[in-house]
């Protein structure tokens, strides 16, 4: 398996459960086609309340961590509105945070990379999440979980989340990568949800965030992940911009990137293919 101070195990939270600075919280959020072929969002709370790791609570994207403002879906908020909401959840100087969803790493991973974006790095992803912890038999609680407003300052990291701009003006530069993580057929328009125009980014690769973990929702050992991106030619000296539908897989090929293998410089596009897709004066590619 993969090991980084920024990934746990279900053998580690198992014996941290309890202590005084652990906050842990459940970031799941469910993503179902509907009947235009677009996906609907559901709210995770609900399977939360089913059953949740022991003192977890949990973390709504849609409804409480994303900008209201925009059309487009689970946008990211200012820093500073973001540094506020996550200080209301509990999270701030002197505490351990622990992430997990259910079904995906994406939705863990989208909360980390948030974070990271307003510079608090006490916090990992629970390796092979909820999925994992149920199926090694661990105890579930249906007792609702919240923590103590807690003191977070912003010590903010922008540049990790880019725009359509910054994806635009990469188009050709050889200095940096683009890359997708949606799936394969998605990639190149053959098949699965559209955002809009089928297809890709022009000029992009694509590692699919679907492919780095297993059927256990474990991520991958180290030695496949490096080689899945250096496939597509991510090397450490290059910038590299993920994208996806709408921000979320790509925090899963951002995190395994950093987190896991060392690179310095990735950024993720937060509206992704839901606002590229739609802009026919922003160039694609099918094939």
């Amino acid at each position: 398996m993969a090991h980084s101070a920024n990934l746990i195990t279900t053998d580690d939270l198992a014996r941290q459960l309890g202590a005084p600075a652990l906050r842990v919280f459940d970031c799941t959020t469910y993503l179902k086609p509907g009947p235009d072929g677009r996906y609907i969002a559901e709210s995770g709370r609900a399977n939360y309340d089913k059953g949740h790791i022991p003192g977890a609570a949990y973390l709504d994207l849609q409804a409480d961590l994303s900008d209201k403002t925009s059309k487009l879906r689970f946008t990211l908020p200012s820093l500073e509105e973001l540094t506020r909401a996550f200080a209301a959840k509990g999270i701030g100087h002197g505490t351990f945070v622990v992430l997990y969803s259910h079904a995906s790493p994406v939705w863990a991973s989208r909360i980390w990379w948030m974070l990271r974006a307003v510079g608090f790095d006490e916090v990992a992803i629970l390796d092979g999440g909820l999925d994992k912890w149920k199926a090694e038999g661990r105890p579930l609680s249906t007792e609702p979980a919240s923590h103590p407003p807690a003191t977070l300052s912003l010590r903010g990291r922008p540049e990790i989340f880019v725009g359509k701009d910054a994806i635009k003006g990469a188009i050709g530069d050889a200095s940096t990568l683009t890359l997708n993580a949606l799936s394969h057929d998605q990639h190149t328009g053959a098949g699965g949800v559209v955002y809009g125009r089928a297809g890709r980014i022009a000029g992009s690769s694509c590692v699919p965030a679907a492919s780095l973990f297993g059927a256990d929702k474990a991520l991958k050992p180290i030695a496949d992940l490096r080689a899945a991106f250096e496939g597509v030619g991510a090397a450490p000296d290059k910038r590299v911009l993920v994208y996806c539908g709408g921000g979320i897989a790509a925090t899963l090929d951002a995190f395994v990137l950093t987190a896991l293998l060392g690179h310095r410089n990735v950024s993720v596009y937060d509206n992704s293919m839901q606002e590229w897709a739609n802009d026919a004066s922003l160039p694609m590619e099918t094939g």
